[in-house]
């Protein structure tokens, strides 16, 4: 007979082929509620010693009995043709589960983009975010008519961010270097992202603040480089 008061363990085998664990019941419970277990990954239950199904878990059934019910009659279209995973290109997706993946894609949109086309234009209204799906772009700078390249952009990558929190002028053009694939998430949709899946929202955004630091420790260090340059090649000034 089994002690109710025994800590029971269990381990999750993602579909990254990786096993998670072990977590009590409490912490599974929140994984599933957070989308990070869908309902046909493997648990294995150490107090059986055996694999199941996280639906067919009994103390798990009434996690997914509502859900499965919604899903044979009000299933939600996907914005896009394409398949969750393949979301995964995107390095903040990446640790995703093919639940929250096939969630986000309700809340996106498609663009195929031509060679040299201008995709954010310095100084208009920002209402989106973009992840490169496929291609190349670049940011740049147009001074006295003349181009500056500030960073070039590949697959995996996002630009545009900022929008989702201002609404404020783009800050630089960013333009096609060749035809790319973007997936554009508009302000709005970001929106009703918050208010569906808010559970969605923590992981989105912690991958992007990520991103964003890395970009900034990498910012900050070609400035203090630019500097140490300056300065040695000035007479009289002090490094």
């Amino acid at each position: 007979m089994e002690n109710p008061d025994e800590q029971v363990g269990y381990r999750v085998w993602a579909p990254d082929n990786y096993v998670y664990g072990p977590v009590e019941l409490p912490t599974l419970v929140q994984w599933i509620k957070e989308g990070r277990v869908s309902a046909d990954e493997w648990i294995y239950i150490e107090h059986r010693t055996c694999w199941e199904k996280a639906k067919e878990i009994t103390e798990l059934k009434f996690l997914f009995t509502k859900t499965e019910s919604l899903q044979e009659t009000e299933p939600l279209p996907s914005v896009l043709n394409l398949k969750p995973q393949a979301l995964r290109r995107i390095k903040i997706f990446t640790d995703f589960t093919d639940d929250q993946l096939a969630k986000f894609l309700n809340y996106l949109e498609m663009e195929d983009v031509p060679q040299f086309k201008v995709v954010l234009k310095q100084g208009d209204a920002g209402d989106s975010m973009y992840l490169i799906l496929e291609g190349e772009l670049r940011v740049r700078l147009m001074i006295g008519g003349k181009e500056t390249t500030l960073t070039t952009l590949q697959t995996g990558e996002f630009f545009g961010e900022i929008s989702l929190f201002d609404r404020g002028p783009r800050s630089a053009d960013v333009v096609a270097n060749i035809n790319s694939k973007l997936i554009k998430l508009s302000v709005n949709s970001f929106e009703r992202l918050i208010k569906d899946f808010p559970e969605l929202c923590a992981p989105f955004l912690y991958s992007i603040g990520k991103t964003l630091i890395s970009r900034i420790r990498v910012d900050n260090r070609r400035i203090y480089d630019s500097i140490n340059f300056i300065r040695a090649g000035l007479p009289g000034v002090q490094k």
